[in-house]
């Protein structure tokens, strides 16, 4: 779920709102970076449950709409294909899914309601639910690719959807976009005798990388002193003031991947903090982050302390 460049945005942050010094509390931190981290898992759960439950109010409109005391013939015998579609029908028996989301307390819809209503209005007014409603059957395939254009289109995109997140945690709204590809991918990938484990993903990848959050925060907040001073000197011409803060903070991280993480390719680390740069930080930033990266870079050649092990790492 959570990949490596998401993991450094998450430590840049950190590093970037503390604006700490070597000597600040590392465990308050790394217990910070870890809560982050876990929480990504409740948001997937928050919007898969979004979708679960939207599915729930058409069943109860339809129900509804079959008491009135004027129901129309229609009303009467409604076209039942979106409750009856497959791949929600897969996630509403799961009881994996279930035991997760009430384990973690995911009960947001419940209490905020009115979120549910909206993305439900959204759902009957779209062209997709009109065409997708023209028949009363549908195959697993037709199913699943009304659901992730439902989800793409409608839930993911939701500007109210987005204040509430950001509302409720401030680290969601970063993580969304990570969230939301996680679920794409999944229901792409969806076959109609999917495994319940199937909609519960790992939340790290690889079994590394946990390792590689907590490692890349320490190292980088126990050397910031060393690290600054080497940024300090490759700017000698610049104006301190006038170098972005988000910027000396990539680049402290880039140089500590440089001299503590001799897996890591040069090629890799740089590219990871220029299109971190280029999302987070000023329109320029890239290219100075990529100037100075380089001289350092040279720098180590020259002297012989890059440390890098293996073929094709430097």
């Amino acid at each position: 779920m959570i990949n490596r460049r998401h993991i450094r945005v998450k430590i840049m942050q950190i590093l970037y709102a503390f604006k700490g010094n070597e000597s600040d509390n590392l465990k308050r931190d790394e217990q910070f970076l870890l809560n982050s981290i876990e929480s990504m898992y409740n948001l997937y759960l928050l919007m898969l449950s979004l979708l679960l439950e939207v599915h729930k109010k058409a069943e109860g409109h339809i129900l509804k709409s079959k008491q009135k005391h004027l129901a129309t013939l229609e009303e009467k015998n409604p076209n039942l294909k979106f409750i009856n579609n497959e791949l929600i029908g897969q996630l509403r028996e799961n009881d994996l899914l279930f035991e997760e989301i009430k384990k973690r307390k995911v009960n947001n819809w419940k209490l905020d309601s009115e979120y549910v209503d909206v993305i439900f209005q959204l759902l009957l007014e779209s062209e997709s639910y009109k065409k997708y409603m023209l028949t009363k059957a549908s195959s697993f395939q037709e199913d699943k690719l009304f659901v992730i254009d439902v989800f793409k289109n409608i839930i993911a995109p939701n500007e109210k959807l987005y204040d509430y997140l950001e509302d409720k945690n401030i680290t969601w709204l970063d993580d969304l976009p990570v969230i939301n590809t996680t679920i794409d991918k999944l229901f792409r990938k969806a076959k109609s005798n999917s495994e319940k484990k199937y909609f519960l993903p790992k939340l790290f990848k690889d079994i590394g990388d946990k390792d590689f959050a907590l490692e890349l925060l320490k190292k980088t907040k126990l050397n910031l002193n060393a690290f600054s001073e080497e940024i300090e000197a490759k700017t000698t011409n610049w104006d301190k003031d006038r170098i972005a803060n988000i910027d000396f903070v990539l680049l402290q991280m880039a140089i500590c991947e440089f001299q503590k993480f001799p897996s890591i390719p040069i090629k890799v680390t740089i590219n990871e903090y220029l299109e971190i740069a280029k999302e987070y930080s000023t329109p320029k930033s890239s290219i100075f982050i990529n100037g100075i990266l380089d001289k350092i870079v040279k720098e180590y050649k020259d002297k012989g302390t890059l440390n890098k092990a293996g073929r094709g790492l430097l």
